[in-house]
């Protein structure tokens, strides 16, 4: 009998960030290790990771990060994570992990310690024990992972969805689910993002049809916007040009290193030689795959709306697709896109996220998974708490109590003794880290709080020069600005907080000894109220005194 922990670093309450532990005893399991990008509000940042901190001073204990799929809510958080604890061991599937492996290559980091492993080949860890079983989604060798231990097994979902359709590398193996269902399951973890929805999610994730009726109407080039290795919303793109003239033509090198090592691997049907290089960007009728490479979304494809891209321009006899939904906290970004190429008079078409949904299971999927599965505790994951929240009426409407559910926030420990939930209140300590281009952990808050300060109401820099030995002034007060007034016709508001500077500088100033804390801290004060008198602004306010 054992004592397990549950509890996630990222994910709960959250849309991204996807990192869960498991711990038995003393061995730690981690589930997944992806990021969530910043929306429009934390400004310069690019994405987010769950600090892993908790691994780090448990390092010696963790038997490694076994990966779902190759999206990067699942993986974004891997490079960060492997540069710092480089001998941590990280299990998926073989596509999942030539994913993983381009972004190590192109970060300079060794991939000796990527684990390939394959569907229903069971993985021992002393008493314990994992098992991958294939589940759907819009990524190949997607996979669920059950983690047996002496208790009964664990059960992490992942992302899915029941589509009977979805044959080969993206199909279902039910019967396995239904296997490990009898053998009884201590806890399912659950995906969230699509709870309150009713019904299954399959058909409504087809897209064919649209594409084939987008393909057949429009005559000129065709600029498709996916999100990054969403390969089979992909392949029915591909289904669709089959039966053209077409050819294609994808921007971003990491995108198209996913494609073409997918065609190599027999996971995604199409034609090599008619995916061209970029000089046929501009051919007439050319279909053009546009993606993100782990940036802000749509952030290619504004480069190229804003007219920064180099090969490609937009022209009004251009067609648009957004093929993607577009996600919670990204409709003002869209907004701009679609503003700006209306502009140029390009035939925008987004595929209704109503209509055409993601791969994620909504609450008959959810219904059938527990059905199969059977567990004793059940706890939603991945999703924000308004999910979580759905998922959780979902299991209780499928059978189960109420008090056997586990709504859970990030660092919120789900503890059971010898197969028994224990509600002791126990958290693990958890935090975000920013990545800002090349740097991660050094933007925080305040950073973002500067940031906003200065978008909303612009900088005041204040100078001046004294005599390093009488103290008097040589030169200034001079008063600098940028983003908050245009100087020429405020010439007197200047003039007056020059004045002001002044005689804070003086008061402080007694023979020859000037308090340079108190300048500062009483020109920004007084400087302060004045100019949120005169404008009601509050600029940020920078105090710069040299001596010579």
């Amino acid at each position: 009998m054992s004592k397990i922990k549950i509890f996630g670093l990222g994910g709960l309450n959250e849309n991204g960030k996807n990192m869960y532990i498991v711990e038995v005893d003393k061995d730690i399991f981690v589930f997944d290790a992806g990021l969530k990008y910043a929306d429009d509000k934390m400004l310069g940042v690019d994405y987010i990771i769950p600090s892993y901190e908790y691994i780090r001073k448990n390092i010696k204990r963790v038997k490694g990060i076994f990966i779902t799929h190759g999206h990067d809510n699942q993986t974004g958080a891997l490079t960060e994570i492997v540069k710092d604890l480089s001998d941590i061991k990280i299990y998926g599937t073989a596509f999942t992990l030539e994913v993983i492996k381009d972004e190590f290559i192109s970060e300079g980091l060794d991939t000796k310690n990527l684990c390939v492993i394959k569907p229903h080949k069971k993985i021992n860890f002393g008493k314990c024990s994992i098992f991958p079983i294939s589940l759907t989604h819009t990524v190949p060798d997607t996979v669920g992972y059950v983690l047996y231990t002496p208790d009964g097994a664990i059960f992490y979902t992942g992302n899915f969805v029941f589509d009977s359709a979805m044959l080969g590398a993206y199909k279902t193996d039910i019967g396995k689910l239904a296997y490990v269902g009898k053998q009884g399951v201590l806890c399912l973890l659950s995906e969230s993002l699509y709870a309150d929805r009713k019904g299954f999610t399959s058909p409504n994730h087809r897209t064919k049809n649209a594409i084939r009726e987008i393909i057949n109407r429009n005559d000129g080039r065709i600029l498709y916007n996916v999100y990054q290795t969403q390969l089979y919303r992909i392949q029915e793109l591909f289904d669709e040009i089959k039966n053209t003239k077409r050819n294609v033509v994808i921007l971003g090198k990491r995108l198209e290193s996913v494609i073409l090592k997918a065609i190599d691997m027999k996971y995604v049907d199409f034609d090599k030689k008619r995916i061209k290089t970029i000089s046929h960007v501009n051919d007439d009728k050319i279909v053009v795959i546009v993606s993100d490479e782990r940036e802000k979304a749509f952030s290619n494809l504004k480069r190229i709306v804003r007219g920064y891209d180099k090969f490609i321009s937009i022209t009004p006899q251009d067609t648009i697709v957004f093929a993607s939904p577009i996600d919670d906290g990204m409709e003002r970004t869209a907004t701009k896109i679609f503003d700006v190429l209306s502009k140029i008079g390009a035939n925008i078409i987004e595929l209704s996220k109503r209509k055409y949904l993601s791969y994620h299971a909504s609450s008959e999927d959810l219904m059938l998974m527990i059905n199969l599965m059977n567990p004793k505790y059940y706890m939603p994951v991945i999703g924000e708490y308004r999910h979580m929240v759905a998922n959780k009426n979902v299991a209780i409407e499928a059978g189960m109590k109420e008090e056997d559910v586990l709504l859970r926030l990030n660092g919120e420990v789900a503890y059971f003794e010898d197969g028994k939930l224990v509600d002791n209140g126990m958290k693990v300590p958890v935090d975000d880290i920013l990545i800002d281009g090349l740097a991660a952990g050094d933007v925080g808050e305040l950073v973002l709080k500067d940031r906003e300060l200065l978008s909303d109401n612009g900088i005041v820099i204040i100078t001046a020069t004294l005599d390093k030995a009488t103290k008097e002034i040589l030169a200034g007060p001079e008063v600098l600005t940028r983003g908050f007034i245009y100087v020429k016709e405020n010439i007197d508001l200047i003039k007056e907080a020059q004045k002001i500077s002044l005689e804070v500088i003086k008061n402080f100033t007694k023979g020859n000894y000037v308090d340079f804390s108190k300048v500062k801290l009483g020109i920004r004060d007084k400087v302060g109220k004045y100019f949120y008198e005169q404008t009601e602004c509050k600029p940020m306010i920078l105090i710069v005194i040299g001596e010579v």
